[in-house]
């Protein structure tokens, strides 16, 4: 394999074992798999890397300095505009772009990695503290949980990017099928707009 081509062995390791983690989770991974699938030792993968806990940090800090970049945009655009569904879109098409990072977090929620416990108040308390803090500036007299408002859609997000949503027909679409996407877009904007008591009528 010629790693050259894609940058450092480090970054095609990470690039490699991001793949696997998010689709057979970490317990479900070896460092073994690791190494074959980048077409490097063993060794070379602990030369460079780490042992696989080491591995999955990486993983995770990599993961979680993407949706940092992508969030705190989203943060400071809804700062200047007050547009809690432009917040929301901006989040959408990040997770669809990039839906390693959305079934690295569904296998935590399945117990995966269970003795790696403290990536959640490292890094998701922040976010979600973040855009929880904005939003409730936002709307400061309001008794609506703001925390569990923002759960609600990450959950339903997260479900649609790797779940996708079984339609009338008995199929299931994903965020490719773009009607598909319009439909859950639209189901949350309606939800948010309602549920935050929001003037005016929610983007079509």
């Amino acid at each position: 394999m010629a790693t050259q081509e894609y940058g450092s062995q480090s970054e095609v390791i990470l690039e490699v074992a991001t793949r696997l983690f998010a689709a057979l989770g970490y317990d479900g991974t070896s460092i073994r798999q690791i190494a074959d699938a980048t077409g490097l030792d063993i060794t070379t993968i602990t030369e460079q890397v780490g042992l696989k806990r080491d591995v999955y940090l990486a993983v995770m800090e990599r993961a979680f300095q993407a949706e940092r970049a992508a969030i705190e945009s989203a943060a400071a655009e809804f700062e200047a505009t007050g547009s809690v569904h432009r917040l929301f879109d901006r989040c959408l098409d990040f997770y669809i772009e990039h839906p390693d990072i959305v079934a690295l977090w569904i296998h935590r929620w399945l117990l995966d990695a269970a003795d790696v416990a403290e990536l959640e108040n490292q890094y998701v308390e922040p976010l979600t503290g973040l855009i929880g803090k904005s939003v409730g500036n936002l709307l400061p007299d309001t008794d609506i949980d703001i925390e569990y408002t923002l759960w609600t859609v990450i959950w339903a997000v997260h479900g649609f990017v790797k779940g996708g949503a079984m339609e009338a027909d008995g199929q299931v679409q994903w965020p490719s099928n773009p009607q598909s996407l319009r439909r859950f877009r639209r189901t949350i904007h309606q939800m948010l707009h309602r549920h935050l008591g929001l003037p005016g009528d929610p983007p079509l």
